[in-house]
């Protein structure tokens, strides 16, 4: 039996119908606002950023040709609503002083960090006895490969790269 929105005798919304529409109104709400919080869990990754995120190492011009550096820097991520940073650090070499080569600090062998020994104009894994020479080639000890590098780019003068290394192959 259904029951009538307007009560005949009164000329108004019975009680029955009114009370009806009210749970009627209130499950709706609540669907909404359970389904809508779920929904855009469901559908945030489309609307993420997509960029690239390139930290800079500072300016290209201070980089000097044929001379390694060092630099650290700071990566920030985002993870939900907390930012996470972390130290990284980064091997910069130039030729010319226009094109660059920046790569990661850790050996390919066991992934220990080298260094720069200027007296031989190589970089030095001090644990196995790796070496690599400037274009990070191996020339001596255990490492398999090439050293991993970051991808690079020069804008408005400042050095910038993506944090993440790209694995090198064989030479």
């Amino acid at each position: 039996m259904r029951v009538p929105i307007v009560d005949p005798e009164r000329g108004r919304v019975g009680r029955r119908a009114f009370l009806a529409g009210a749970i009627g109104a209130i499950g709706g709400l609540i669907g909404a606002v359970l389904g809508g919080g779920g929904l855009g869990y469901v559908l945030s990754p489309l609307f993420r950023r997509h960029g690239e995120d390139w930290v800079d190492l500072g300016l290209a011009a201070e980089m000097k040709p044929g001379v390694p550096v060092r630099v650290d820097f700071t990566v920030r991520k985002r993870d939900a609503w907390a930012t996470v940073e972390r130290r990284a650090s980064a091997w910069v070499v130039t030729p010319d002083g226009k094109q660059f080569i920046v790569f990661d600090p850790r050996c390919t062998h066991l992934g220990c960090p080298y260094r720069w020994d200027s007296n031989l104009g190589r970089f030095v894994c001090p644990c196995h006895t790796a070496v690599f020479n400037m274009d990070g080639r191996p020339v001596m000890g255990p490492a398999p490969r090439p050293l991993d590098r970051f991808p690079v780019r020069v804008a408005g003068g400042h050095l910038l790269i993506r944090p993440e290394p790209v694995r090198a192959e064989h030479a």
